[in-house]
């Protein structure tokens, strides 16, 4: 039997196959849970470890510490697909989701940077790394053990439960976070309620271990190991295997690369863009994203149902040529449907801006010059600009024009919120009428649905391009450098690009370039026809 052959092994029962669903599955929703809680309390943890006076700044380094975790991933995936390929696949699952439970209850514990000062942040970014070791070496476990459990005809189908659970985690936190807010007054849990979602982990990390602890090894890894024929260096092997490298590149930028960011810009991108430029009320954008994000989970399962009758190829290629066409359409009506005063202030009273040094930074805590410091105003209203040349300190608002020179940054603040509601902008916070919550709903259900497209069949596609003894390294390594890089930079990247054009829209053109980049490698490289395992000589 040659490397590249599937080793003989035993075939798992009914039963077997079902409990390992649910427990790969359960344990997939807790470690997601972990590390999406962090981006579901994003305003909370800027409050308590990374305070600062430029509102900006205080939600960039939220995202840039929600980064940071996510690229880390890239190195768990390089130390436990090493030890996934040697030891085995459940073992390797059981330390990943017992470092991620206790890395996330450690975030609950931190106290905030008005008790410690700098120490807060840097314990806190400590920990988000662990969380993205944990996590680098959580997705490909849990996929790579349901796949080598499935039958090859039902493999897109039951794999598709862990991406659904990937869903699962976000829809729990935020479930969590909704009732936190409901059982605990506001002051409260501002205060010291959104530590709860954090320290529940312990409780979430007991139930994942226990079910875990009740499987037994894959079954593909049984027959390797008694064959003999486990990888001595997985990591090593995933670069010098005969056509490995290609492939690799393939799941970097074809699969993993749209995927990732569809699912962020899905859900991370829709949550930060009803909460921030649209002001929609905190609770009720919560109550949206839980329901669009439990609806979603379903066609996950549908795709990878479908993908075992069609291929891997076709939902993946099909879900990114859609994204581009749609992506853009669908949060143009979101926008118009969570506030629909913010557009037509926009087109009756357009603002435009002049000044010496007229640059904003967004990384900076102050900015240097007063066009800078008004441009910073504006973007934390959400208000869209645009620049033109001049060196004299004007804001145009429609046609009229105001001097904001010498003016303290508490007055100026002040003006720009006046000056801007004289000509008609609201920023009160919105309700959308049910109607409009309903058509919300449904066009976040639409980018679930291309998030489902590329990323259901996801698991089933990995084990089936790479060899079985390098296949936990193989398709670890480049899955989680894309979705830890590509995607999970995502978050800053498009705050950063929104923030510098003042265009709440402007940072949908990174998931743009990188789906578009990404459907070019897909039809290139993606093994297309029907299911098939892996075959050396592809």
């Amino acid at each position: 039997m040659t490397g590249g052959e599937a080793p003989a092994m035993r075939e798992p029962s009914a039963k077997e196959i079902r409990l390992v669903i649910a427990a790969s599955s359960a344990g997939t929703i807790f470690e997601w849970y972990d590390f999406f809680i962090y981006g579901t309390l994003a305003s909370l943890i800027g409050a308590a470890f990374f305070p600062s006076d430029n509102a900006t700044l205080q939600l960039l380094l939220v995202w840039a510490g929600f980064a940071v975790g996510f690229g880390f991933r890239p190195l768990g995936a390089i130390l436990f697909g090493f030890l996934g390929d040697r030891l085995g696949r459940k073992y390797t699952f059981l330390v990943t989701v017992t470092l991620m439970g206790v890395a996330t209850a450690g975030v609950g514990l931190v106290p905030s940077a008005a008790t410690i000062g700098l120490a807060a942040p840097a314990i806190v970014i400590l920990l988000r790394i662990l969380q993205g070791l944990a996590l680098g070496g959580e997705y490909g476990g849990a996929a790579i053990y349901v796949a080598e459990h499935a039958p090859k005809e039902k493999r897109g189908f039951y794999t598709a439960f862990i991406q659904a659970s990937v869903v699962g985690g976000f829809v729990l936190s935020i479930l969590v976070v909704i009732a936190c807010r409901f059982l605990i007054p506001a002051d409260d849990f501002a205060d010291w309620g959104w530590r709860i979602p954090f320290l529940l982990s312990i409780i979430l990390l007991g139930i994942s271990l226990w079910m875990r602890l009740k499987l037994s090894e894959s079954p593909v890894f049984q027959a390797m190991k008694a064959a003999g024929e486990t990888a001595s260096n997985p990591f090593v092997e995933s670069f010098t295997y005969p056509g490995n490298k290609k492939r690799i590149f393939v799941v970097l930028f074809g699969v993993t690369g749209v995927l990732t960011t569809i699912w962020y810009t899905a859900f991370f991108s829709g949550l930060s863009f009803l909460r921030g430029p649209m002001r929609v009320d905190e609770q009720i954008v919560e109550i949206i994203m839980l329901v669009a994000g439990l609806l979603s989970m379903g066609l996950y399962l549908l795709v990878g149902r479908w993908s075992d009758r069609v291929g891997r190829k076709k939902p993946i290629i099909i879900g990114a040529a859609l994204t581009l066409l749609l992506l853009f359409p669908i949060f143009w009506g979101i926008g118009a449907l969570a506030n629909p005063g913010l557009r037509a202030d926009a087109r009756n009273a357009p603002v435009t801006v002049a000044g010496a040094g007229c640059d904003f930074d967004a990384f900076a805590d102050e900015q240097a010059t007063p066009c800078g410091r008004l441009l910073s105003d504006l973007t934390a209203l959400g208000v869209p600009y645009d620049q033109v040349p001049g060196a004299d300190p004007v804001l145009s608002i429609g046609s009229t024009a105001y001097t904001y020179a010498g003016l303290a940054d508490a007055e100026r603040r002040s003006a720009v919120r006046m000056w801007l509601g004289e000509a008609g902008y609201d920023f009160s916070t919105q309700v959308p009428p049910p109607a409009n919550i309903l058509g919300i709903v449904a066009l976040l259900l639409c980018l679930g649905g291309l998030s489902a497209l590329t990323y259901g069949s996801v698991a089933a596609l990995l084990a089936e391009m790479f060899p079985p003894k390098i296949r936990y390294s193989s398709m670890s390594i480049p899955y989680h450098i894309g979705a830890g890089y590509l995607g999970g930079f995502l978050p800053l990247i498009a705050g950063y690009i929104i923030a510098t054009t003042g265009d709440a829209y402007s940072g949908l053109w990174y998931t743009w370039v990188v789906v578009a980049f990404g459907l070019i490698v897909g039809l290139w490289g993606l093994p297309g026809g029907p299911p098939r395992d892996f075959v050396a000589d592809e």
